[in-house]
């Protein structure tokens, strides 16, 4: 079986203090605490209520379990689906919390929940657990856990999808293949697990997000854009960009979407993203197709695949190269100019690239990436599946292969953990 160590999640929850693991369904936190950290009891909290302890395979009411939860404080104790429990635990908790020897980690999937508790000023948990966001897969820990079995463009590109924990046992070469077969049988699933991330708010709200997210899949990426669609679909009362402002702050928090910051506006101005390409490009072709209500053909989903995964492997690359020097990506709106990285340090930009993901590069192509490029005074790279597809090596442009990646990955990653122990 194929297991990716989340060294960098395992190095947040090894300190002391009790910790609260959150995040969307399907992002490996119970995994992670179950095969990864040392614990004396597990709970799992049913949606009836009742509590199933995992280690002896019993079955208690709230009511037991809230008798016999003061005593399990001398140990290390593990709640999933906390939230289930009735509001009452949660004063349960903050009554122990000064008191107790042992440790206590939550999980949660429940959005409306992990939000409320980590923003809220009355929240009973606020100082007593420490949050820890479980999401995607680190760029730098995929690509070097892969690179084990796989190489060169096939790794990049298993690499950008792999960081959905939940692909991981599943996949097999080539990803193009395996990605299109996954989403041929089980698109569905897809839905009802998101689905599931926003079930506690209710239909009309839930509605909302799923529309946020279709818009951004479809290529809306402001406030003002995403505002304009979901009006024109009756889900807003009124255009208006800043009533979409909470909805896009609990997609960001919990990691569902992500947002640069548009350079040289005097204004803030953010772009959103899909933080999951899987999740991209299933709200792509339901968005475009309704691909999970009407019948369709594994090769139809293969050209999806085709049209989108090189702007996929763009976005895995920048967060990567920011990631490995400790940048920030941003996006710039400049007439006739789109890069695919950039990356900002605290004053200025230090780091501008292209990645041209295809077979052949022309002696054209290449001028015009110079030309392009040449307009920033900072480090300049372009990025290609091999030297081979270039019919000429570019001027004055550093050029990056899935071989100096990985290099630059694991270096990146040994150092991170090791100023973390």
């Amino acid at each position: 079986m194929r297991i990716i160590p989340r060294r960098i999640e395992l190095d947040k929850l090894s300190g002391p203090g009790w910790k609260m693991l959150y995040g969307r369904r399907k992002t490996g936190k119970t995994f992670l605490v179950d095969h990864f950290i040392d614990y004396d009891e597990f709970f799992f909290v049913n949606r009836d209520g009742t509590v199933h302890d995992r280690l002896n395979g019993e079955k208690m009411t709230y009511s037991e379990f809230a008798r016999l939860f003061p005593r399990l404080l001398e140990r290390k104790v593990v709640i999933d689906e906390f939230h289930r429990l009735p509001g009452e635990f949660l004063d349960l908790l903050h009554a122990h919390s000064t008191k107790a020897k042992g440790e206590v980690i939550l999980i949660t999937s429940t959005l409306w929940l992990a939000q409320r508790l980590l923003s809220m000023a009355e929240s009973p948990l606020l100082g007593v657990v420490s949050p820890v966001r479980v999401g995607l897969i680190d760029e730098r820990e995929i690509l070097v856990e892969l690179s084990k079995e796989l190489k060169g463009k096939e790794l990049i590109e298993a690499a950008v999808y792999l960081r959905e924990p939940l692909l991981v046992p599943l996949y097999s070469p080539p990803l193009r293949e395996f990605l299109s077969g996954f989403l041929f049988s089980s698109g569905p699933f897809v839905s009802e697990l998101v689905w599931e991330t926003f079930g506690e708010e209710g239909r009309e709200l839930t509605r909302v997000y799923l529309g946020i997210m279709m818009e951004v899949a479809n290529g809306k990426g402001t406030s003002t854009e995403l505002s304009s669609a979901l009006f024109s679909r009756g889900l807003l009362e009124k255009d208006n960009p800043g009533t979409l402002q909470k909805y896009l702050s609990i997609l960001t928090d919990m990691g569902i979407l992500r947002k640069f910051l548009v350079h040289g506006k005097r204004r803030k101005k953010f772009v959103y993203r899909h933080a999951s390409p899987l999740l991209d490009l299933h709200f792509y072709l339901e968005t475009k197709y309704a691909y999970t209500e009407l019948e369709t053909s594994r090769e139809f989903i293969r050209k999806a695949v085709d049209q989108k995964l090189p702007r996929h492997v763009e976005d895995f690359i920048a967060d990567l190269l920011a990631r490995v020097y400790g940048l920030r990506r941003v996006s710039v709106e400049l007439p006739e100019l789109e890069l695919d990285i950039v990356l900002k340090g605290f004053k200025r930009i230090e780091l501008v690239g292209e990645v041209k993901w295809k077979e052949g590069v022309s002696r054209e192509e290449i001028r015009k990436i110079e030309e392009k490029l040449s307009r920033f005074d900072c480090r300049r790279v372009l990025v290609v599946p091999d030297y081979g597809v270039l019919e000429r090596e570019p001027s004055g442009i550093e050029v990056l292969t899935p071989r100096d990646l990985l290099k630059l990955a694991g270096e990146s990653l040994n150092k991170t953990l090791w100023k973390g122990t």
